[in-house]
Parts: C-alpha cells; sequence; structure tokens
C-alpha cells in the first residue's frame, strides 16, 4: 500500500486539499490531517509568543542585574521584542487568555540564558518573574533592583 501523500509530498497534500475545498468536494477531505495542522498553527503562535517572552524577559534581567554593562543593543533588544509581542498579539487576540502561562513557561529559560550571557548565578536571579506583563510591554518600564 503506497504512503500517504500527507506523508511524502506535504506541499502537494495541502494544494490538494485547497483544491477540494475550492470544488467543493468536501467529502474527500483529509481531515485528520488538516485538524492536526490547525491545531499545530496554533500552537506555532503560542511558542512564538513564549519565544517573545523569553528573549525580552532575559534582556530585562541583564538590564536590571547588569547596570554598568547596559548598552543601546540592550535597549534595541527590548524595544523590539516588545513590538514583536504587541503585533502578534494584534494578529492573534486569542493569546490573551495565554499570556501569564508563556509568561511562566518563557521565565525559566530566560534565566538561564542571563546567567549563560552575563556570568551571574542563576541563584543570583529571582525563581519566578518579578514583573507582570503589564510592566514588561510598559514602554517607560526600565528595572533597577
Amino acid at each position: 500500500m503506497a504512503e500517504p501523500l500527507y506523508e511524502t509530498d506535504f506541499y502537494s497534500w495541502t494544494q490538494q486539499q485547497a483544491e477540494l475545498i475550492r470544488q467543493g468536494r468536501l467529502g474527500e477531505l483529509d481531515l485528520d490531517n488538516i485538524l492536526e495542522e490547525i491545531e499545530s498553527i496554533g500552537r506555532s503562535e503560542y511558542r512564538q509568543l513564549s519565544h517573545r517572552l523569553d528573549i525580552l524577559l532575559m534582556h530585562l534581567l541583564k538590564w536590571a542585574y547588569q547596570p554598568d554593562h547596559r548598552s543601546s543593543s540592550w535597549q534595541g533588544s527590548i524595544e523590539e521584542q516588545r513590538f514583536r509581542i504587541r503585533k502578534l498579539m494584534k494578529e492573534n487576540p486569542g493569546l490573551k487568555p495565554k499570556i501569564n502561562n508563556a509568561m511562566v513557561d518563557a521565565y525559566p529559560a530566560a534565566r538561564i540564558s542571563a546567567f549563560k550571557e552575563t556570568g551571574i548565578s542563576k541563584e543570583h536571579f529571582p525563581d519566578a518573574c518579578p514583573w507582570t506583563y503589564e510592566q514588561i510591554m510598559n514602554e517607560q518600564f526600565w528595572p533597577d533592583i
């Protein structure tokens, strides 16, 4: 038995599914795999949010815990991540209820990255994120300890 197109040529499978929808041949759709791909897209958007928060939180930690090393590069990264998060949230307002979970998911990686980049012991950074989403997204927020 030949492997399904979904397994052997994903691009052609997507085009085939789109054409079936255009032609109204809904009974021929590969619904199980379409459902899987739709869910995957949603997970990808959540991962994108978590990744952006990770980078933002890491730079905010560096900003707060290494005031003598602050640079325009760090400031630029903080501003860029804020911009990208706002854009992502505007394009995906359904992620709003997931923000707190994404912050909880992102912070441990941010803490590790801050440790790696600064050489400051991980234990020196708070165990849990010390800021709220509203704080980190505020353009006027530049943390000091």
